[in-house]
């Protein structure tokens, strides 16, 4: 690591903002007709590009000189209420919520809160604000996302520091945490970056677009996007095994559960049956001077172990049954050609 990049130890726990209240009340119009003034991008090239929402063939440097401060930003304790969404299962939230300028309120079509961490939207492919992911990031991973990849860090540059990283990392805490669960931040001082990581992928969304051309405490303009993948291999540990955490519980969630019990009980005798017979191999080529017969004093064949292997024989033979009553031949007819010819 350079000299002029330094990885600050974050305190633990990281501390959050208060949850808002439960009991929500409907929600307020964030502003009124003519409160934000609509400006015109200022050209810097030939062409302007729908894709990226700015002018292309210019001064790269440009697009970041000629930005100006966000002029409205959600409040969550304040903004924060009950809509139409409400009432009519909507889980999405809106856009101009957290960007702090919907003026609906409690007539708006989508929800006025935080997404909740816990729950899941109805489409993958989008994200909490209804917007179609693509395959891939823009080149300045910028915009909507991929859905390839579950993203929950921002890269927040543009920070003006003013003391040690230590401050630093205390002013973006205090920034971010407003807008969900923050699990790590790395502060990289003297290059004005810092990297935040939220615990639920909604929350990094929501916080992205909340915190597009704010500023902090120094009146600057932030330059927040997604943040590329984490090259550390402990990271890529980390995200993979709890990737696999995940879907081990979102399987076993849709699983009746005494299915669930019967299937390690029989995994448990399974393995146990494959000791017994690896001793026995042991014991057969030569070491039984050395060690004595496998003697489980608790039995292979616990408790939860019967009662699974009578869950899986209830099964079969109710499906047995149900096939031998179909497959059973049907009785030989009394009239019919073949009975007239055994009479005579």
């Amino acid at each position: 690591m350079s000299a002029t990049e330094t990885e600050v130890v974050q305190p633990i726990p990281i501390p959050q903002a208060p949850k808002p209240p439960k009991k929500l009340k409907p929600a307020r119009k964030q502003v009124k007709a003519g409160d934000v003034v609509k400006e015109e991008a200022v050209q810097t090239g030939k062409e302007y590009n729908i894709w990226y929402n700015k002018w292309a063939g210019g001064d790269r440097e440009d697009s970041y000189s000629n930005k100006t401060k966000s002029q409205t930003r959600c409040n969550i304790k304040r903004d924060s209420g009950l809509t139409r969404a409400n009432t009519t299962g909507m889980k999405y939230i809106c856009l101009f919520f957290s960007r702090g300028c919907c003026p609906y309120g409690w007539e708006c079509e989508y929800r006025h809160t935080l997404p909740d961490s816990t729950d899941s939207m109805p489409d993958s492919s989008k994200d909490c604000f209804a917007r179609d992911k693509f395959a891939d990031y823009r080149d300045d991973m910028g915009g909507v996302g991929s859905f390839n990849r579950q993203n929950r860090t921002l890269y927040v540059g543009r920070i003006k520091e003013t003391g040690n990283g230590q401050e630093t990392e205390e002013v973006v805490i205090r920034h971010f945490r407003e807008w969900g669960t923050i699990e790590r931040i790395r502060v990289l001082q003297y290059r004005s970056v810092a990297f935040v990581t939220y615990v639920s992928e909604f929350h990094a969304q929501f916080a992205k677009e909340s915190m597009a051309c704010q500023s902090l405490d120094n009146d600057e303009i932030l330059n927040v996007r997604w943040a590329t993948e984490d090259p550390n291999p402990v990271q890529k540990v980390a995200e993979k095994r709890r990737l696999e955490d995940m879907g081990q519980e979102a399987i076993k969630a849709r699983m009746d559960p005494r299915i669930v019990d019967a299937m390690r009980s029989v995994r448990a005798l399974e393995e146990g049956v494959r000791e017994a017979k690896r001793r026995r191999l042991e014991i057969e080529d030569g070491d039984a001077s050395s060690r004595s017969p496998p003697q489980d004093s608790s039995g292979l064949l616990s408790a939860d172990t019967m009662e699974g292997l009578k869950y899986f024989a209830e099964i079969r033979s109710r499906m047995g049954n149900g096939t031998a009553q179909q497959r059973a031949p049907p009785p030989p007819s009394k009239t019919g050609l073949w009975a007239g010819r055994l009479r005579k």
